[in-house]
């Protein structure tokens, strides 16, 4: 296997002489500089970011499971402001140590379950910022963007390499209790250093709803390439409630309904529409909080096509279980293996308790899946999590999944260990 090591070790040389030069030129002993060019080159930001991770799979029909100790290095700088205008570049380099004994979805390791973390280098983020309005955020170029809870638009930030969008995207939040979001993308950078062509109009509008919350109202029109699929062309609409409501001391409700409608739109080769619902509750009491929801990702079909909601921008790892067997256009599962599909779309149901103690942060979720057509049981799921930051810049992780097959997918385990440096 071709020796991978020394880009890593580049990057790191590289981010300490970045780091350390700013730090020179930000001192206080350090002549101010009175060129307002040089003034925002030299007088930046440095973000920094080393996230090293194992993932293990135990994944039933594969004879040997996937291990995969991978490192992520992130290194950006933003400049100073020069005539409301500041650039961000920020590089990422993503490291297999130890071999690759998983599949990466780019290494051909077809005989081990996949992680998809494979090995590469990019620039991550490249854009410039303009703030020339109150309270107003334009950005146009390679760049993060993340609505709500990610659960349609989001960076898949689980991942090594996240996603990011080519776009032009503007924030106003100035607008008495309503922010406003609005994006045009142009491509889609995905977490496998690919990329995807997509006219895209993103309209996210929230409204602050005081100590009980807020909602979202947002459409999403997506138009792929060609190639991307009969249904990815899709028009999304819909509206999100979430927060808490204090009715005792100690005691909090908390709670989250969202809707939302989707049809074809564009280049799509068939007519559909298809519906999304969640709804959440729960109780927040002395630190702990445990909720129960149900999520439905419908489904449909018509002359020509069975189809089910899709998300194909989402941040996908955190829903529907960690495991992440439901990360596809979930379309389909014949059950009786007669040959004909008895169910599709996504019903999740699940029940999650999270808590604090001594600094640590516990959450446990179990899920039960089944279709929205034809009530095949899918599987369960049983996710736990411990997370604690041990610094500013200093936090770690360990997160298990176990989802349990009935009439979908396979019996499969997985591990993580992580800790994250971020400065």
């Amino acid at each position: 296997m071709e020796e991978r090591s020394a880009p890593i070790f580049a990057l790191f040389a590289a981010a300490a002489g970045l780091v350390a030069a700013t730090a020179h030129a930000q001192t206080p002993a350090a002549a101010p500089a009175t060129d307002p060019v040089l003034a925002a080159l030299t007088e930046g930001e440095v973000n920094f970011n080393l996230r090293l991770r194992y993932e293990q799979v135990d994944q039933d029909g594969f004879d040997e499971e996937a291990d995969a100790l991978t490192a992520r290095l992130r290194l950006g700088y933003l400049t100073g402001p020069l005539y409301d205008l500041q650039g961000y570049v920020e590089f990422e380099h993503i490291e297999s140590l130890g071999g690759e004994d998983y599949n990466s979805l780019l290494n051909s390791v077809l005989d081990r379950p996949v992680v998809a973390d494979p090995s590469d280098t990019e620039v991550n983020q490249a854009y410039l910022l303009w703030t020339g309005l109150t309270d107003t955020r334009a950005v146009i170029g390679r760049q993060r963007i993340i609505y709500d809870n990610a659960r349609f638009i989001g960076n898949v930030g689980w991942r090594q390499n996240e996603q990011t969008f080519n776009a032009a995207s503007i924030v106003r939040n100035d607008l008495g209790p309503v922010d406003l979001s609005y994006a045009y993308l142009d491509k889609v950078n995905t977490i496998t250093f690919g990329e995807r062509d997509i006219q895209a109009h993103l309209v996210n509008l929230g409204v602050a709803a005081g100590d009980y919350g807020s909602l979202s109202i947002y459409g999403y029109l997506l138009d792929f390439d060609l190639d991307a699929g009969p249904t990815r062309d899709t028009q999304t609409y819909g509206a999100r409630f979430a927060g808490g409501a204090p009715v005792a001391e100690q005691l909090k409700l908390v709670y989250a309904l969202e809707y939302a409608h989707q049809q074809d739109y564009a280049d799509a080769e068939a007519d559909f529409d298809a519906d999304y619902y969640l709804v959440e509750a729960g109780v927040e009491v002395a630190g702990v909080t445990v909720k129960a929801a149900q999520e439905q990702l419908g489904s449909g079909d018509n002359d020509d096509l069975r189809y089910s909601f899709q998300t194909p921008l989402a941040t996908k790892h955190a829903f529907n279980g960690w495991a992440d067997k439901f990360l596809g256009d979930f379309i389909g599962v014949d059950a009786d293996g007669d040959g004909l599909l008895d169910g599709d779309g996504l019903v999740d149901s699940y029940l999650s308790l999270g808590t604090s103690l001594y600094g640590v942060n516990f959450l446990a979720v179990y899920h039960d899946f089944e279709s929205d057509d034809g009530s095949v049981d899918y599987g369960s799921e049983f996710d736990v999590l411990l997370a604690r930051k041990f610094l500013p810049w200093l936090s770690g992780l360990i997160k298990y999944a176990d989802y349990n097959a009935d009439e979908f997918a396979t019996d499969t385990e997985k591990l993580w260990l992580q800790a994250e440096v971020i400065f």
